[in-house]
């Protein structure tokens, strides 16, 4: 069986992004592959715990990946406090063909396009592939989970998993896929406090989740519990349309949000300042700068760092990609562009971010805790970017770990697989759970 089909049919997706899905990312003509390790939201040590736990198995995937696709090279790309506590060093050959690759630490260095450019020099165009490029990108426990399903047929049925911030003691945890958070918090006596929250995701681009109704699912790269008041949380309430509303006479023209936008360095030609001041009247006057929109990554930089009005230029940008997601639209450049010869002097380094996030003093290295079995799981179809899985089990029939009960859809789609064993019940279209049966 080939690669490609070996990785769908282990449901495996990206672990830390939008969950694509991972056998789509094989093509030809990839002369790197950059292994993203970056983790570079504060408080998430996901990816540091499973390289010096599984490194072996990390390598292995890798070297999977490079036989089958016909790649020459491996970077595995880690921050330098990742490497320092590694005790790697820039350019240590790991394996044949396999180099790491250190990098700066600063914000948002996980972000794609970033670590490709700080990774080979190479600037993916605007609106397009990192395969255009030459590249290839997969996590770090994509990888692990590839070398997994090769060496012991093992399908994408557990999650590696930060649980930090306001808490005691930060832990890793391995655990199956669809486990409520509820339950994972209880045995592991987290509790949160009055006038705090949870997010699955990292303190920039994490989500708020309800934690009584929540599960692990195949992107939760972390679980954080943050106080309401800190900027972090405080940016995540914004109402986009009333950020448009008072976007143009708020705004005093400094161009800031646009000076300090981690794509614009890059050379994209993503400009929020003048989003924001053409805020009402953007998509009729100018067009073409709307359709840019999609070239943002989300990072909040100039939400949470650069505007000295308050203004989310991120929050009228993510108004803009909305309704280019629901028209279909998005910008894909045909031209190379130009790295700005300041961008070394605006990256923005990780301590400050976590400083002005309202998290540093939350950041402390987690205890792993290992391997942790539950007593029910809820499987989402929805999982992954394309086609929803299609069930194939109905209410009382039994399953084993790892049992298929969801096929892949038509096109892009993959399968899903239960995560312990135990009776179903099917919610039609949403979510297959399963309870562990007494004996």
């Amino acid at each position: 069986m080939e690669l490609k089909e070996i990785m769908k049919e282990a449901g495996i997706v990206g672990a830390g992004g939008a969950g694509f899905p991972s056998y789509a990312k094989l093509a030809d003509g990839a002369d790197t592959l950059v292994v993203n390790g970056a983790e570079c939201e504060p408080l998430l040590y996901t990816d540091y715990v499973l390289l010096q736990k599984e490194m072996p198995m990390v390598l292995f995937g890798i070297n999977v990946v490079l036989e089958y696709a016909k790649i020459p090279r491996a970077l595995l790309c880690i921050k330098e406090h990742t490497a320092k506590r590694l005790r790697l060093q820039d350019g240590t050959k790991l394996a044949d063909r396999i180099i790491l690759k250190t990098l700066p630490d600063v914000y948002p260095m996980g972000d794609e396009i970033s670590l490709i450019y700080q990774a080979t020099e190479r600037v993916v165009k605007p609106g397009n592939l990192p395969i255009t490029a030459g590249v290839i990108v997969y996590n770090v426990e994509t990888l692990y989970n590839v070398a997994a399903a090769i060496k012991k047929g093992e399908k994408l049925v557990m999650k590696w998993v930060t649980v930090a911030g306001n808490i005691p003691e930060p832990i890793v945890v391995k655990v199956p896929i669809g486990t409520p958070v509820s339950a994972l918090f209880e045995r592991n006596s987290i509790t949160i406090p009055e006038d705090h929250v949870v997010l699955d995701g990292g303190p920039s681009m994490g989500k708020v989740i309800d934690p009584e109704s929540a599960v692990i699912t195949k992107t939760t790269k972390g679980l954080l519990i943050l106080p309401t008041n800190i900027e972090a949380i405080q940016s995540k309430f914004l109402d986009g349309a009333k950020s448009i509303a008072r976007a143009e006479t708020a705004c005093c023209q400094c161009t800031r949000c646009t000076d300090m936008c981690p794509r614009a360095l890059l050379g994209y030609p993503l400009e929020p300042h003048k989003m924001v001041r053409t805020a009402k009247s953007a998509v009729t006057v100018m067009p073409e700068m709307v359709l840019t929109a999609t070239l943002c990554c989300g990072c909040g930089i100039c939400e949470s760092l650069a505007c000295c009005q308050g203004i989310s230029p991120k929050a009228v940008i993510n108004e803009y990609k909305a309704l280019l997601a629901k028209n279909k639209m998005r910008y894909v450049a045909r031209e190379d562009v130009e790295v700005a010869p300041e961008r070394e002097y605006r990256m923005v380094p990780s301590e400050r971010w976590a400083s002005i996030l309202g998290v540093a003093k939350f950041d402390k290295l987690p205890k792993y805790v290992g391997v942790q079995e539950y007593d029910s799981a809820e499987i989402y179809l929805r999982q992954h970017i394309g086609a929803p899985s299609v069930a194939m089990v109905q209410d009382g029939d039994v399953v084993q770990k790892g049992d298929e009960i969801a096929k892949a859809a038509e096109g892009l789609s993959l399968p899903q697989h239960a995560s312990i064993s135990g009776k179903v019940t099917v919610f039609d279209g949403v979510k297959i759970v399963i309870d562990k049966v007494s004996e």
